[in-house]
């Protein structure tokens, strides 16, 4: 595992270009293969995700090339393999194999998903919707079958008990070659949902209401790319970045957002007293001072990301008072606030609300990144810090912040990544 070396306490300005959303890219990676021609993606995010996906397909004989955020992939002589269990367990959203193989060859066989322990995340839904569209599932050694009869998938019917992202995206991708029409009801809003369902319109898929809470899926018999996808920029990484402007920076500029995506983290961020510059496509942050606490929630899309609960609680220290975040979503999504108490934060946990009291005074200190979104609260703290912060495990965080070394130095940041080997050479571990 690596290590992220942040030397603290400067002040940060410049400006920041967000990459494509992770949220999109994993499950664009696994849709790749429902492809009948060699698919282009363009705007991809330089994150281990991606890289762990390529070693999927890898394994499944799918060749793919990546640079300069440009990831071709070419599923036309895919053959049916045993998925690399590693890179299975590396990331939850190896899960959208299941409804793009179910998809291709009517059977899947996969490894239990791995990814961030941020609390129960089942995958129940995914299954009853698998079993809808006519697939029997049965799980035996920590592994999904999911098979069909000979007529193989037809559409059906599906309400998803609850709001899920993950169930709705493969719902979309088991049926999108089924047999007639599927009906996704209760299906999440996100916009990543829509970036998906245009990626498969465009090689000639019927997908329907994507960003609506009703879907309507005609089933195709062949899907051929014809042009370059561009994927949409990451509002959470975006998010991560106006939170760290606002809490450190003199200035910064973040270009290539979409801030309808982001309405519900910037409100929050207004309120709090942060002049924020919306333009079309960049939003400008100014040095903010005086700023007032605020009360979130996390919701389903269009409400505030849980994402983005623990990259705000950095700018939450910075406020003038107490501010409570109350995660609906995951509510054990904790995992920075043992972390950050190390560093002098006046953070704590109580009947399932996180109370972040002000912290002016952040020391560099040794912590643990134990998941993505947890870790980069802690770069932020990290930055805002006194002295040098080390972040073990941090590849969770390289897994979702596209070049974030680059990025950071870019704006005056003192920040390095080290393998735990070259510490050990250093004297430093």
């Amino acid at each position: 595992m690596k290590k992220m070396i942040i030397h603290g306490g400067q002040r940060l300005t410049g400006e920041v270009t967000i990459g494509g959303a992770k949220n999109s890219t994993v499950a664009l990676i696994p849709a790749a293969i429902l492809a009948d021609t060699p698919v282009r993606f363009d705007m991809v995010p330089d994150i281990l995700d991606v890289h762990n996906l390529m070693l999927i397909l890898k394994s499944m004989n799918v060749h793919s090339t990546f640079e300069d955020g440009v990831l071709t992939i070419d599923p036309t002589e895919i053959v049916e393999a045993p998925l690399p269990s590693k890179a299975i367990k590396s990331l939850r959203a190896s899960y959208y194999f299941m409804g793009s193989l179910l998809g291709r060859f009517q059977r899947a066989t996969l490894s239990f998903p791995g990814g961030d322990n941020i609390g129960p995340r089942p995958i129940d839904q995914h299954i009853k919707a698998f079993k809808a569209l006519g697939a029997s599932v049965s799980e035996r050694d920590n592994t999904v079958h999911i098979t069909t009869g000979p007529a193989g998938l037809h559409g059906a019917r599906i309400f998803l008990d609850v709001v899920s992202v993950g169930a709705t995206i493969n719902s979309i991708l088991a049926a999108v070659k089924a047999e007639g029409t599927t009906v996704i009801e209760n299906a999440a809003k996100e916009p990543e949902i829509i970036d998906i369902a245009t990626f498969l319109n465009n090689m000639g898929a019927h997908v329907r209401g994507a960003g609506t809470d009703v879907i309507r899926i005609e089933g195709v018999s062949t899907l051929r790319a014809m042009n370059t996808h561009t994927i949409i920029p990451d509002r959470i990484e975006a998010g991560t970045y106006l939170s760290m402007a606002a809490a450190i920076g003199d200035g910064i500029v973040i270009k290539n957002v979409i801030p309808e995506h982001l309405e519900s983290f910037t409100a929050k961020m207004i309120e709090m007293g942060v002049h924020l510059e919306i333009d079309e496509d960049s939003i400008f942050v100014p040095r903010s001072e005086n700023l007032k606490p605020i009360q979130v929630k996390t919701m389903p899309f269009p409400g505030f990301a849980t994402d983005l609960q623990q990259p705000l609680t950095p700018l939450l220290m910075c406020a003038k008072g107490s501010s409570v975040v109350i995660d609906t979503i995951y509510p054990k999504r904790i995992k920075h606030i043992a972390e950050l108490r190390k560093m002098g934060a006046n953070i704590r946990s109580e009947n399932d609300m996180i109370v972040v009291d002000p912290s002016t005074h952040l020391v560099g200190s040794e912590v643990q990144a134990g998941e993505i979104r947890a870790g980069a609260s802690l770069v932020i703290a990290g930055l805002m810090a006194q002295g040098t912060t080390v972040i073990d495990n941090a590849d969770n965080i390289l897994r979702g912040y596209d070049r974030i070394v680059q990025k950071l130095t870019a704006l005056n940041a003192d920040v390095s990544i080290q393998s735990a080997a070259t510490l050990v050479e250093d004297g430093q571990d």
